[in-house]
């Protein structure tokens, strides 16, 4: 039993620490998808332009963070420093491999171009809810705060599915 919850612990403390990238990568990808059109003609162009986009977004973000940590501590940049900020940083391009992989599927036939944006969608809209909730249940450990937590969160990315609805 022991065992059990030091393993469920360690699986939330991961998730807990890798929380600022999965909201920033959720959020990256809905914003992407703003641009992609209602109904997109090429979805392997889609794929690539998504995934490149968070990865560019990730590089940055982990480049910008070695070069200011190194500013303000005066430490040499070093492998390490690198391999850390990219560490911190890689959860967010994790959450673009799933619609990514939903695009390739529209591109074979496998699934609609609409679909793959909606399950993206639907993706990013349900790790805002959870962390949201994880937010809301860590600071207060009841579950109203969780439930308010999931809905503050969840209602972020889903303007910006609604948003995209109302461009296109």
């Amino acid at each position: 039993m022991a065992d059990e919850t030091l393993q469920a612990d360690s699986g939330l403390q991961r998730l807990d620490k890798a929380a600022f990238g999965i909201i920033y990568g959720a959020i990256m990808v809905l914003s992407i998808l703003l641009a992609a059109g209602d109904h997109p003609d090429a979805p392997m162009k889609t794929a690539a332009v998504l995934f490149g986009s968070v990865l560019a977004i990730t590089l940055a973000k982990a480049f910008a963070e070695l070069m200011s940590h190194a500013l303000q501590t005066k430490e040499r940049v070093t492998r390490l420093a690198w391999r850390a900020a990219w560490h911190h940083s890689s959860p967010t391009l994790a959450v673009a491999n799933v619609p990514t992989l939903l695009f390739l599927a529209a591109a074979l036939g496998w699934l609609s171009a609409q679909s793959a944006i909606v399950l993206s969608q639907s993706l990013c809209v349900a790790l805002l809810v959870i962390l949201g909730s994880r937010v809301g249940w860590v600071i207060d450990g009841r579950i109203m705060p969780a439930v308010l937590g999931g809905l503050f969160a969840g209602s972020a990315g889903l303007a910006l599915a609604i948003l995209k609805l109302l461009i296109h």
